[in-house]
């Protein structure tokens, strides 16, 4: 059964997202966990302001009266902060639904605070039945400190539930994510083994594990490229003809259309069907090496033809104008440094011309022929053992 690649990355791209919805939901935790820490150190605050309005100095009772109503005040807003913190408490408000009785406890809090404080004020500010008052003020803060304490350990027990949940829900996408790893790699891994059998069509012993790269396969099967076609090839050299290198750049020319394309005709000097200096034999083997050599500086989007006697085209698919110069000139020198040795002349260097133009994307391959083999005759009557470009061509007409 093949698989649909369409599918398998349109279920990892769900499973990512549920993987990052964990890690959401992670985060959510690690933010009301830190929010625990401020509202217990938040009660802790109250319970130390309290215990410090109990034991003021009773001589200066202006002094005592600011800090009565300075820390009553501050109590209260206190409390507006717990109630405000919890506002972003979702898992105690929706997963542990205790809302009404966080809400009931910090009221209960707010309730004894006042009564605290009008307690602390009446012992502090009159003198009268001091023991009366003393004794209603040490009651008050008795409630008021059983009722942060009882807030206090509410919220531990609270942070240990969500602790728990905290931990499962890690251990949870711990695991789905690993599967999703270890799952969705061996995928990949066949997806790409699928690739790598493109390249190489003729393949044995793979079985397509995708749809899509089994049908791919099978329409470069039936595609009949040049090498399949003799009529398409010069006999000699083995590399494409005239017809071969027209196909070959049909089926090619979309492989990198950002890249600039370069046309170059090269003829080989003093090596003509009028100019036959060498014997059939070796003539034919001065023109297999001159298209190896061609042939190994050829990348997947170049074609290289043999498209007349002693002519060569190559069609250089580069990132700029300068590279596809640089590239061809580095073809003739290394056609240069053939070495070579006729049994008539002894050694020889094999030297070459070159009519290269950048082709435009609305050029035709005939024109951009035709214009390739211009320069070239310029460069033949000019400069020897050179590549010319069209510009070398207009800078002479001028």
């Amino acid at each position: 059964m093949k698989h649909s690649i369409k599918k398998i990355f349109s279920n990892l791209s769900l499973l990512l997202l549920l993987a990052a919805v964990f890690a959401g939901l992670g985060a959510l935790l690690s933010f009301e966990h830190t929010n625990s820490y401020i509202k217990i150190d938040n009660l802790n605050d109250q319970k130390r302001i309290i215990s410090n309005l109990r034991k003021l100095s009773t001589n200066d009772s202006e002094l005592i009266l600011i800090q009565l109503t300075g820390n009553g005040t501050q109590l209260h807003y206190e409390i507006g902060k717990l109630k405000t913190l919890y506002k972003y408490n979702f898992m105690e408000k929706y997963i542990l639904s205790n809302s009404k009785e966080y809400l009931g406890d910090l009221n209960k809090l707010s309730s004894l605070t006042t009564k605290f404080n009008t307690k602390a004020l009446a012992y502090y500010k009159n003198k009268d039945k001091k023991e009366i008052k003393k004794k209603e003020f040490e009651t008050s803060f008795y409630n008021l400190n059983k009722q942060l304490n009882l807030i206090i350990f509410k919220s531990i027990e609270y942070n240990k539930i969500k602790h728990n949940i905290h931990n499962k829900i890690t251990f949870i996408a711990f695991i789905v994510i690993l599967l999703i790893a270890m799952w969705y790699r061996k995928r990949l891994a066949l997806i790409y083994e699928d690739l790598l059998f493109l390249y190489n069509i003729d393949k044995k012993n793979h079985t397509t594990f995708s749809e899509e790269i089994d049908a791919i396969a099978l329409r470069m099967k039936r595609k009949v490229v040049t090498s399949d076609n003799p009529t398409m090839l010069d006999p000699i050299t083995g590399i494409n003809n005239l017809k071969g290198l027209i196909n070959s750049y049909g089926e090619k020319k979309s492989l990198k259309e950002s890249n600039f394309t370069s046309v170059t005709t090269l003829e080989i000097e003093n090596f003509s069907k009028s100019n036959r200096v060498y014997s059939q034999e070796f003539t034919q083997s001065i023109l297999k090496k001159v298209a190896f050599t061609m042939s190994l500086h050829e990348q997947s989007a170049d074609v290289i033809a043999r498209t007349d006697y002693n002519q060569f085209t190559v069609i250089l698919s580069r990132p700029s104008k300068e590279q596809s110069f640089k590239d061809i000139d580095i073809i003739r020198q290394s056609i240069n440094e053939l070495k070579l040795k006729s049994s008539q002349t002894g050694p020889i260097t094999i030297t070459i011309s070159g009519g290269l133009i950048i082709k435009p994307n609305n050029m035709s391959l005939d024109e951009a022929l035709r214009k390739s083999k211009k320069v070239l005759l310029f460069s033949k009557k000019n400069d020897s053992n050179k590549i010319s470009q069209i510009r070398d061509l207009a800078e002479d007409e001028l």
